[in-house]
């Protein structure tokens, strides 16, 4: 049920449905005793409205450096999206694709496994969001943001071809944002050299993407960045008010 609910919108439970839903084989009475919490946050704020705003959102170009690939390893590729030749033509008015990144770095405290976040917005409606623990454990903050932002340009690749499948025009690149600096310098300066193995395929694959110009990548501080919703158990206070309020409306309009 909570599968349902926050698939229908409620983004501000998607992290505490992510954790319980791992205990779903052998729950315990603890468990139990949060869901119940959950449901009881969701009967005192049901009042919420996830809207899906057609309008352009605000982009500052400058803040999405591009730069010269020629000289660098993937420099065969530069601007040359891969682009199905089975695709419907084009019609209509163009999408921008935006998305938000986080990871949680060893979160978890019996394995310290970090945990991916991200959202992923059509204009500026809210399409998709994702909480998820990563699959090994990262030694380094970088790593684990490395691999959240790796897991985020999957599912933008993926859209892409979907949209573009179904006939939308998909020119512009996804911009993309993220909170840690060196992650976004090693993804978008030509010169960067990354040895480590266990993080050279996300290096790679971000910057093959970046070459061919199918994402760009900048930072946003974390207080303005919301995917620390879908990382970081936030407590009632108002940078989480401030969050949710960006995505759902109305839901604090009763108690403000």
């Amino acid at each position: 049920m909570l599968r349902w609910i926050d698939e229908l919108g409620r983004i501000d439970i998607c992290l505490e449905f992510s954790m319980m839903s791992s205990h779903s084989a052998l729950p315990r009475e603890g468990h139990l005793k949060e869901v119940l919490h959950v449901f009881a946050h969701l009967k005192k704020y049901h009042n919420s409205e996830l809207i899906f705003n057609p309008s352009d959102p605000p982009m500052e170009e400058g803040l999405f450096d591009c730069q010269d690939w020629t000289n660098s390893e993937c420099g065969h590729v530069a601007g040359e999206e891969e682009i199905p030749g089975n695709a419907s033509p084009p019609r209509g008015k163009e999408f921008l694709v935006r998305a938000k990144g986080e990871a949680d770095h060893a979160v978890h405290t019996q394995t310290r496994i970090s945990r991916t976040g991200f959202i992923v917005y059509l204009q500026c409606a809210p399409i998709y969001w994702f909480s998820k623990k990563q699959n090994s454990v990262e030694s380094s903050s970088f790593g684990s943001e490395f691999f959240a932002m790796k897991q985020c340009c999957e599912y933008l690749r993926g859209l892409r071809y979907k949209l573009r499948m179904m006939g939308v025009p998909v020119n512009a690149p996804a911009y993309m944002f993220g909170d840690n600096l060196s992650v976004l310098c090693n993804t978008t300066m030509p010169d960067s050299i990354l040895k480590k193995k266990t993080n050279s395929i996300c290096y790679h694959l971000i910057r093959e993407g970046a070459v061919r110009d199918e994402w760009r990548t900048a930072y946003v501080n974390t207080h303005d960045n919301e995917a620390d919703l879908l990382t970081k158990l936030l407590p009632s206070g108002e940078k989480r008010r401030g969050f949710v309020r960006r995505l759902l409306h109305h839901i604090f309009a009763t108690f403000a």
